[in-house]
């Protein structure tokens, strides 16, 4: 399946070095919306094995994660193995011409194969290198090894998941390594304005700069007033369960049929709205709960009154009287709700994609929306070092050259 309409970042040269989730999904991000995205994966060893070891992760079809194909769509693959000082000198052509490098390894990685910054801005001064580590490129932890979970741990996040008195739970997606991937895209496209803006007789590009992300610091910066409360108050928070601590009413509530539904009636009007459509107008009139602080006051007795009136209806009568009067709510999806909710389709955000096996599959649609370039999937995921002879070619090896090269391994 091919698109070739351009996107906003046409023209844009990406090198992708990293692996698994936080580098990859920025550099998925930007082939989304139109860059030429060449992903650096690892050669197979002895025939067996090899590539972003996402290709195997999860439910794989035909040898491969389906995963893969949202992770690495309108991407191109090259098989290199980054030990061999072959191998760095092609990275090292390719980071010559492109505008962005991408990559998620160690702390000192990079620097060990001769890619630092150093080398590389030496070479491209206008490269925006966006560096995704767990701890970043400073600092006493940065050697290190980070995960997204660790991350979410450090950052705050797990502490406040869960039911109170309970161990944290998982967010269940990779979060902390999404946050990541998102906050190095914002670095990219901020260093490629500031590239624009300074560009002159001495950077024609302009100047290129090193884009330090550290997942720790991406989840930190998505907990709101965590900080601020602690350090006005000495507040610690801590879980709360399915409801929407110091704001009240913004809860779940099991319905007869036995699915739950999320009810926001924490807005002024709106909390009377809601307590006229449950019948107790009592608590909507009642003084001390026309503002915010009156209600978390008490948060229990008006989590009751919904609870009970949502254990007598289904879920989607609750839905219903509840949309009839303006007040925010919504059914917890499954992905079977997703893949099946008219919405979903009507956004865009079910793409069927058709696969070398000629079956097809859906993945997410492309976010955020732009109304006069928005994302397109120009090509499938590609299968391992289906690109390599293509790139190398790009970067001036010839055919004898790149034989030799797949001779020893350097290339696949």
């Amino acid at each position: 399946m091919t698109d070739v309409t351009p996107g906003p970042l046409q023209g844009l040269k990406v090198v992708e070095l990293g692996q698994l989730i936080a580098g990859p999904f920025a550099a998925k991000t930007l082939a989304d919306f139109g860059a030429d995205v060449v992903k650096i994966e690892p050669p197979p060893k002895n025939g067996q094995g090899g590539g972003d070891p996402l290709r195997g992760w999860r439910l794989v079809k035909n040898g491969t994660s389906v995963w893969w194909q949202v992770q690495s769509r309108n991407k191109r693959s090259v098989a290199l193995d980054l030990r061999q000082p072959e191998a760095q000198d092609i990275v090292r052509k390719l980071a010559a011409e492109a505008d962005v490098l991408i990559e998620n390894f160690r702390p000192g990685a990079m620097e060990d194969w001769g890619l630092g910054p150093d080398v590389l801005l030496a070479l491209n001064p206008g490269l925006i290198m966006l560096s995704v580590s767990g701890y970043g490129q400073t600092g006493p932890y940065r050697d290190r090894p980070g995960f997204g979970v660790v991350a979410e741990a450090m950052g705050g996040l797990r502490h406040l998941s869960g039911e109170p008195g309970r161990v944290p739970v998982r967010v269940g997606v990779s979060i902390g390594d999404t946050l990541a991937s998102l906050h190095g895209v914002i670095g990219i496209l901020l260093a490629l304005q500031h590239r624009h803006a300074t560009v002159s007789p001495q950077h024609p590009k302009g100047q290129g700069q090193v884009v330090d992300v550290a997942l720790f610091e991406a989840v930190f910066n998505c907990m709101e007033s965590l900080l601020p409360e602690y350090s006005a108050f000495g507040a610690v928070r801590g879980p709360a369960g399915s409801a929407l601590p110091g704001i009240a009413p913004s809860n779940a509530y099991t319905c007869a049929d036995g699915c739950h539904v999320l009810i926001a009636g924490n807005g002024d009007s709106i909390f009377r709205r809601l307590m006229a459509c449950i019948g107790r107008d009592d608590l909507g009139a009642a003084p001390d709960m026309q503002n915010n602080a009156g209600r978390v006051a008490r948060v229990g007795e008006i989590d009751a009154a919904i609870g009970a009136w949502a254990s007598r209806l289904t879920a989607d009568e609750v839905l219903r009287a509840l949309e009839a009067a303006e007040v925010p709510s919504g059914k917890i999806y499954t992905v079977a709700d997703i893949a099946a909710d008219p919405h979903y389709a009507a956004r865009g955000m079910l793409q069927s994609v058709r696969m070398d096996d000629g079956s097809d599959v859906l993945v997410p649609g492309f976010v955020p929306r732009l109304s006069a370039s928005p994302g397109r999937h120009r090509r499938n995921a590609p299968a391992l070092g289906q690109d390599t002879e293509a790139v190398l070619r790009e970067v001036g090896l010839t055919d004898a050259q790149i034989a030799a090269l797949r001779e020893r391994g350097v290339v696949a």
